[in-house]
């Protein structure tokens, strides 16, 4: 059974890119505009991972994976950021939050599937 990838970015193209790349790989794709949106869709689908944008109105990243942290549903859930953001002081943000993993765009599609494969089970 394919592995499912939740991804949330508010940029259309982006989320495109992104689910067009994972598809490629062979995984099925969930699509959220923000952290509000992604927590309404993480209630009614069996995710197996977390593909999010930091800058996102509504909710930001840090702000999702803190509120999937705080749920035992998914608190183990893996969430990786993948954002413009490089500063490490943003990245010690995303870790202290529970974040997974943290990749800069613009993105490698093969190097972010190299990296979606060491963290999913």
């Amino acid at each position: 059974m394919s592995k499912t990838v939740l991804v949330v970015d508010d940029s259309p193209s982006m989320r495109q890119l992104v689910s067009f790349t994972l598809r490629q790989a062979g995984f099925l794709t969930i699509e959220a505009v923000d952290g509000r949106d992604a927590l309404e869709r993480l209630a009614g689908n069996r995710v197996n991972l977390i593909l999010t944008d930091l800058n996102m109105p509504r909710m930001d990243g840090i702000a999702l994976i803190r509120e999937v942290r705080s749920k035992l549903a998914t608190r183990s859930l893996p969430v990786l950021m993948l954002t413009t953001e490089s500063q490490e002081a943003r990245r010690q943000e995303g870790r202290a939050a529970g974040a997974t993993g943290w990749l800069v765009k613009p993105f490698q599609p093969d190097k972010l599937i190299q990296v979606i494969g060491r963290v999913l089970p």
